[in-house]
């Protein structure tokens, strides 16, 4: 018996249902833009009334497709589309979008049941590591922050995760991910770019940022840095393995800009993430390994002198020995192994680490600073276990990505599958890279990371199960013959 509604294309138990649900929502479009007109305020009766009349058409459109809900929330919490538009902040569109997809999951999953959760490695690892999280806030030095954090950002991303997972079945929701996060990217490249040009909100004379005024996440030069990484990785696959031409143009667009971008943030990690992410595309598809070593090199040299590195205020040129920069980090860094230490079995709780840096740093320098390293963040801020957990989850992420790769390019699978798969282990390499100098554990990307890689292993093992032993047969026998020619 199929439920009412179902989430795939085709058939006509499908379409009746849905023909009468699109009636439907005409009428009440209908009597919404009736009402809306008698409404007795000059400007706002029209405005409220194309308001009332899309909605119907706009909740028809995502019960039946909740990836593009789902996915435009990700992208608007994690890119912070509204702070880079400020006209969108009025808005609200996140806390718009997260009521909703919540609904919408709880409908597919709770009622058609059209949603089919399933558990991977990566996955249980990842809901390990939150339980660890959440266990910890009770016990948070500062308790109130650790609870606000939780409530407001960690329980969404991890939600988001599993709903991600679970969602992205198809090369086209792979292929969707991956072109909308390029172009959020270069949304925000853009703005980061016109700010560069236009002198706006700079940091130090020279390092860009955005939103610094109203007090925006990407007020931060590294941070920034950190949301223009994540989607580069996507941005190379697509430009290297592209369903078509829309897509190499995308990812070509996208490579130019995001680096031009991240080159303007002054962002040492930013630079060694994308270094990682060309050299970890580069290694799987150049076959010459000594020269590209030779070219890695030399884009690295000429990255740093781009960038400007030796001009910044601090950890520049001009600064004797270590500099203050690279010395903050180091304090930081101890303060986060004195954090584990005192409180090895939940650390200080989430997002407490700065409120706590006045009590473990050995130097004070008349104000908080941030960890600026995800290894040492999740160190101080979880404790040695919870650490131990976050990096068990990053490799057998990357475990899971390579035994996917290998089969989606055993098996001939899609294309936009198996340029998902090489998106993701660069975008995990990135991460590693930029993780180290960039405070990201308890952000978007790596757990998007996650999600997207278990979905493509699912997908990876659909294929391995459905592999058609006849062609299994021809393919020994033809690299039999290639081998002994």
């Amino acid at each position: 018996m199929k439920p009412a509604l179902m989430l795939e294309r085709g058939g006509h138990d499908a379409r009746s249902p849905h023909t009468r649900s699109v009636l439907i929502a005409l009428g009440v479009c209908l009597l919404a833009f009736a009402i809306g007109i008698q409404i007795p305020i000059p400007l706002g009766a029209p405005l409220v009334a194309v308001a009332l009349g899309i909605l119907p058409f706009a909740m028809l459109f995502a019960v039946k497709n909740p990836f593009f809900l789902c996915l435009g929330f990700v992208i608007f919490s994690f890119f912070r589309i509204h702070e880079v538009f400020p006209v969108l902040m009025p808005l609200r569109i996140p806390q718009m979008l997260a009521i909703p997809t919540l609904g919408v999951l709880a409908w597919h999953f709770l009622g058609t049941r059209a949603i089919r959760p399933f558990m991977t490695r990566e996955l249980a690892v990842f809901l390990t590591f939150f339980i660890m999280v959440t266990i910890g806030v009770p016990f948070a030095t500062d308790r109130p922050t650790a609870v606000s954090y939780w409530t407001a950002t960690y329980v969404k991303i991890c939600i988001m995760t599993f709903a991600i997972a679970w969602l992205t079945r198809e090369a086209s929701d792979f292929r969707l991910a991956m072109r909308a996060m390029v172009t959020a990217g270069i949304a925000v490249a853009l703005v980061t770019l016109y700010n560069k040009v236009n002198g706006i909100g700079l940091v130090e004379g020279t390092r860009v940022t955005i939103g610094r005024d109203i007090r925006s996440v990407l007020g931060d030069p590294n941070d920034l840095s950190l949301v223009l990484m994540f989607p580069l990785s996507f941005a190379v696959a697509l430009a290297i393995r592209p369903s078509t031409f829309f897509d190499r143009f995308l990812g070509g667009l996208g490579i130019i800009l995001i680096v031009l971008a991240v080159i303007a943030t002054q962002s040492r990690g930013g630079l060694l993430g994308i270094l990682a992410v060309f050299g970890t595309v580069g290694w799987r598809v150049v076959k010459n390994k000594a020269m590209l070593i030779s070219v890695g090199g030399t884009a690295a040299a000429i990255l740093f002198i781009a960038a400007g590195i030796s001009s910044r205020a601090s950890g520049g040129a001009a600064e004797a020995g270590i500099d203050e920069s690279a010395m903050g980090r180091v304090y930081a860094w101890n303060a986060a192994i004195k954090m584990a230490t005192s409180r090895p079995l939940t650390g200080v709780g989430l997002d407490n680490f700065v409120p706590n840096y006045f009590f473990y740093s050995e130097h004070w320098d008349g104000m908080n600073h941030a960890v600026h390293s995800t290894w040492f963040g999740v160190l101080g801020e979880t404790g040695p276990f919870g650490l131990i957990v976050f990096v068990t989850m990053v490799v057998t992420m990357v475990l899971s990505l390579i035994h996917a790769l290998r089969i989606l390019e055993g098996n001939d699978a899609p294309i936009a599958l198996r340029a998902a798969g090489l998106g993701l282990i660069s975008g995990v390499a990135g991460f590693c890279a930029s993780g180290t100098f960039l405070t990201q554990g308890f952000t978007w990307p790596i757990y998007v990371l996650v999600a997207l890689s278990a979905g493509l292993s699912r997908s990876a093992k659909r294929f391995e199960q459905n592999r058609n032993p006849a062609q299994d047969a021809i393919r020994k026998n033809s690299k039999f013959t290639r081998k002994n020619n």
